[in-house]
């Protein structure tokens, strides 16, 4: 069967949509691709990992990689001396870093929210930080 024959089920533990919504909503993902779509531009490796604070050179590697495999990155080497490589969203990358983003946005706006829901849970609780 053809892969665009293949009927996408994420809640099915044997739908490869799975594992491209894990590297996608895992702790990195989610903070590259918005990284990428904010600043509208192809960025280099330093100015990525810059932008998300607490990222290490590995773990934006490994992250960018999986972008990459599931087309939602494309890397592009320079051949410029020194050469060096940028990244950018392809057009799919677009089209999901786009919900994305609002979701960051909808998340930041609702801090308030979240961290009075905290406190009183945590009173309710008898827990602390």
């Amino acid at each position: 069967m053809a892969t665009g024959d293949l009927a996408a089920d994420v809640f099915s533990r044997a739908c490869s949509s799975r594992t491209a919504l894990q590297h996608l909503t895992g702790r990195w993902g989610a903070l590259t691709m918005v990284a990428l779509r904010i600043e509208d531009q192809p960025l280099r490796f330093g100015e990525i990992r810059r932008r998300i604070e607490g990222i290490s050179d590995r773990m934006l590697s490994q992250t960018l990689g999986q972008l990459e495999r599931d087309g939602m990155v494309a890397r592009t080497v320079h051949s410029s001396i020194p050469p060096h490589v940028d990244y950018a969203l392809t057009p799919l990358g677009r089209s999901i870093a786009e919900p994305l983003e609002t979701l960051t946005r909808a998340v930041e706006g609702a801090l308030p929210d979240v961290l009075e829901a905290q406190e009183a849970y945590d009173r309710a609780h008898g827990e602390s930080d």
